[in-house]
């Protein structure tokens, strides 16, 4: 008797065509619902192998095995291809954050790029110093040059010059409003406030509510003696925090609760385009208008919540790639200027402000003069950098820095960073790493050779042992004596 119930359920069958990717050839993979019928013929099919490896029956990825497997399973079951041509849904390698629609602490729109105008300082016969204006080719700025209240041109330095002093730089930076930037070289030192406010704001978009950086904020941090940096980064907070509240006015801004400046920083927080490090910043520099400028001491913003800042370790390279940095460049200069920074373990800016007077070679020190936070200190002064340092004199002859521009002057941050990625280039390292890489080297391998942690921290100028104590989670010391208990299973 015909078991009719079977023949109707094996008509109800369906084959899955799915698109199979192995060595980098094409193959189709074969699944169906567990069904007797289509099984038996599956293995009846000379063209379709059973692999024991993705454990289902597959075949050639060709038009002719297709055909084959449609006629083979005709009346018996459907053969469907709707997964054989679906597009492949690749995943992103990061992961995509789903952020708040109002993005706060917006970056400051900036205007389109304009040309630079150069200022620094030039002696010329006499002894007499000059602001000296240099600037590529620019037909708009040489005739507003031209008809300058405040700049003349001068034959002996073949540019435009002007005398120093805060009030020439802001009668230029008036004259040549939008039509080019000014840039000051590190030797011209700003104390003029206003002038600083200025020079800091004239790339940023200025529209009818735009609101500019309070002088009293300024003259605050300046009369405070903060460092530069510091005046420039909370500056810029500062004034994002102003500016993303702007169609409220800055009468409104200054009444603002613990509870609205509390939202702003929320929401940096959420946007997740900014470091805890920046966003604490911004606390901080907030905090101080509220505090120190306004007086609104009755708005306890101790309460303000802080991101937690994440304990990430320092990248730390071995002995052999410092060496590899070290040994990439046959320049006398660039190779003494890096050995500064592993010898010594210093920052970039404490290495261009060194002196030859630092040098202190019957100590074997090296004297740090105002370093982070103000702070003066002594470093090692290794023999076989004291070498390097000699034979550079000789050849270069500095006259007061340590290290010089071409033209005279302290050398610059750029030029050193430059130095270091040409050499880190060469050296073929794979790691990602800054300048400030060896410091944490050189603290590291110190470490390594059995250094006390107090003479670490002496050495690299740390308040906080605290800040020291981070390299005792990058050293391999004593970790090769430690057997891992996979080796011995």
């Amino acid at each position: 008797m015909t078991d009719f119930s079977s023949k109707s359920s094996a008509s109800q069958a369906v084959v899955y065509l799915n698109l199979l990717e192995h060595a980098g050839k094409k193959y189709i993979r074969l699944w169906h619902k567990p069904n007797p019928f289509v099984s038996k013929r599956l293995k009846e099919a000379s063209w379709l192998k059973y692999s024991k490896t993705y454990k289902c029956f597959v075949m050639h990825h060709t038009p002719q095995d297709i055909e084959r497997t449609y006629a083979h399973f005709q009346g018996l079951a459907q053969v469907n291809s709707r997964y054989l041509y679906r597009p492949k849904r690749l995943r992103p390698d990061s992961q995509t954050p789903l952020l708040a629609d109002k993005a706060g602490g917006e970056t400051m729109q900036k205007i389109a790029d304009l040309p630079v105008v150069r200022l620094q300082p030039m002696l010329v016969e006499g002894g007499a110093t000059l602001i000296g204006i240099t600037h590529k080719y620019n037909q708009e700025i040489y005739s507003m040059l031209t008809l300058s209240k405040v700049a003349r041109w001068n034959k002996e330095l073949k540019c435009f010059a002007m005398p120093p002093g805060g009030y020439s730089i802001l009668v230029l930076s008036d004259e040549l409003q939008g039509a080019g930037w000014l840039w000051l070289s590190q030797e011209l030192q700003v104390k003029d406030v206003a002038l600083m406010r200025k020079l800091w704001e004239q790339t940023y978009e200025k529209g009818a509510a735009y609101i500019t950086c309070p002088l009293p904020y300024l003259e605050k941090l300046f009369l405070l003696n903060y460092s530069m940096n510091t005046l420039r980064t909370y500056h810029s907070l500062l004034l994002r925090f102003l500016n993303a509240h702007k169609d409220k006015g800055i009468e409104a801004v200054q009444a603002f609760t613990e509870e609205e400046i509390n939202q702003y920083h929320r929401s940096m927080v959420q946007n997740q385009l900014y470091s805890c490090s920046l966003i604490n910043q911004s606390i901080n520099a907030v905090k101080f208008y509220y505090q120190r400028v306004l007086g609104r001491h009755e708005v306890q913003l101790n309460n303000v919540e802080r991101p937690e800042k994440p304990d990430r370790l320092p990248t730390v390279l071995s002995k052999q790639e410092v060496a590899r940095i070290l040994s990439a460049t046959d320049n006398l200069k660039h190779r003494c200027l890096l050995q500064l920074l592993y010898a010594g373990g210093l920052r970039i800016g404490e290495v261009i402000n060194l002196k030859l007077t630092d040098v202190q070679s019957d100590r074997n020190l090296l004297l740090i003069r105002g370093g982070k936070g103000k702070k003066d200190r002594t470093t090692l002064l290794s023999q076989k950098l004291l070498q390097s340092l000699r034979e550079y004199y000789k050849a270069y002859r500095p006259k007061a820095w340590l290290f010089e521009g071409q033209h005279g002057g302290q050398y610059t941050v750029d030029s050193t960073r430059n130095v270091f990625r040409a050499c880190f280039a060469k050296a073929g390292i794979k790691t990602k790493v800054t300048p400030h890489t060896l410091r944490h080297s050189f603290a590291t391998h110190l470490l390594e050779q059995g250094t006390d942690l107090r003479y670490i921290q002496v050495l690299l100028g740390h308040r906080n042992s605290k800040t020291t104590e981070i390299y005792t989670h990058v050293t391999s010391h004593a970790l090769d004596k430690i057997v891992s208990p996979l080796d011995n299973l």
